[in-house]
């Protein structure tokens, strides 16, 4: 039986540190389109069964849906993600966009995560690899690396 990749085990007492749940990171881009950026952040909610959904405060402009993945664990506190969302856009011309065209699909953004959380489980870095792709697979310029800090959502 494959193995659960968040497994049951909290990270009270057990040594394995958990990924599931909602979590909040900001991100610095190095490189690429993202990089002159300088107030991105990423909601994430890792799911128990290894898939994952991320949305940014930036979804709105140009409007993106979220993005959607999957992670693992590869180590006591290392894990691994990988998402996707589409890009998008913008119309030509107003007539194209009260005509019912609206923003289109540009092609497949890819996101490739390495996590590591801390000892306590009160924050993670990651660094990030995004890649970009047209609607035939080609890739695209623009993509770039990044590094993040994140915190769960807690009570």
């Amino acid at each position: 039986m494959a193995e659960n990749p968040s497994s049951s085990e909290s990270g009270a007492g057990a040594g394995v540190l958990d990924l599931v749940g909602q979590w909040r990171a900001r991100l610095s881009f190095s490189s690429g389109e993202f990089a002159a950026v300088d107030d991105l952040e990423f909601m994430y909610v890792f799911n128990a069964g290894g898939t994952m959904t991320e949305s940014s405060n930036y979804d709105a402009a140009p409007p993106v849906p979220p993005a959607y993945g999957i992670w693992r664990r590869t180590g006591p506190d290392r894990f691994e993600a990988k998402y996707e969302f589409y890009p998008t856009s913008p119309p030509a011309a107003l007539e194209d966009l009260t005509g019912g065209g609206g923003w289109q699909v540009a092609g497949r953004g890819v996101f490739t995560e390495t996590i590591v959380v801390s000892a306590d489980g009160a924050r993670f870095t990651s660094t990030i690899l995004y890649e970009i792709f047209d609607e035939s697979g080609a890739p695209l310029p623009g993509g770039g690396e990044a590094t993040s800090t994140g915190v769960p959502l807690r009570f």
